[in-house]
């Protein structure tokens, strides 16, 4: 039996969309948001991470992306108009009435995390996991890679990228309708808005993670950064305690 018991909680978005959102610990609030592909409950229950944040003092509040885990999973274009993940993100901290909080996510997860940043959420501290410059600025390269995924699954070689890539699509019973339109949403954060933020940010990292680019380079251009290398690549990382314990860490500290 865990710990911390999780509790799962919904309510409605800016658009009348029924998003859920989950819960495990007390103090203060800590949203961390997970990535494309995942939920909350792969990205931050399974491996323990949202365990050790909780055993330091935080409530953890992990949200299920639209298109996502038990969140609704609309079909429309309509429902996913640019920045909608910014805006369902927003819609969540102004539900729960969080003024003074931590914010943060793995790969889609921070990348929504830097867009509600450019939106005016104010965060005390800022966790980036997975994440390079490259997957904030260009959006579209990792879009496109994604996108082809998406329209050829079932015709990718055993053992590459793609393959893997649909695999965990499977595991996490991901709907495909759905999360195309997801990539429709993606919004580039220019470079001086990035530079701009103000709050410590941790980026952390697979040693061998380079989809999103280089985890230095974004470290680089952040005012007040702590750069963390973990055990793994994009996939793998996630599985380590060792990612769990940089994030408990640095918002402990």
């Amino acid at each position: 039996m865990a710990k911390f018991p999780t509790e799962t909680h919904r309510f409605t978005s800016f658009d009348g969309t029924q998003l859920a959102w989950h819960e495990m610990g007390e103090g203060r609030p800590v949203v961390l948001i997970h990535g494309y592909f995942s939920n909350a409950f792969v990205n931050w229950l399974r491996y323990g991470h949202a365990e050790q944040v909780a055993d330091r003092g935080f409530r953890v509040i992990m949200p299920d992306l639209r298109a996502h885990g038990e969140s609704a999973r609309p079909h429309d274009a309509a429902s996913y108009p640019p920045d909608v993940l910014m805006r369902d993100g927003m819609a969540l901290i102004e539900h729960l009435g969080l003024t003074d909080y931590d914010l943060g996510g793995y790969s889609l997860g921070a990348r929504t995390s830097v867009r509600m940043l450019a939106n005016g959420a104010a965060p005390r501290r800022v966790v980036l996991s997975g994440m390079g410059l490259r997957g904030l600025i260009h959006t579209e390269g990792r879009g496109g890679y994604f996108r082809r995924v998406l329209t050829g699954l079932g015709s990718f070689q055993r053992g590459s990228s793609e393959w893997m890539t649909e695999a965990f699509l499977k595991t996490t019973k991901g709907d495909p309708q759905a999360l195309i339109h997801i990539l429709d949403t993606f919004v580039d954060t220019p470079r001086e808005t990035v530079a701009a933020i103000a709050a410590p940010v941790l980026v952390v990292c697979g040693a061998e993670d380079q989809d999103n680019g280089p985890a230095g380079e974004l470290a680089a251009l952040l005012p007040d950064a702590t750069l963390v290398e973990v055990p793994g690549n994009h996939m793998s990382s996630v599985t380590r305690p060792e990612l769990g314990r940089a994030i408990a860490d640095f918002l402990a500290a």
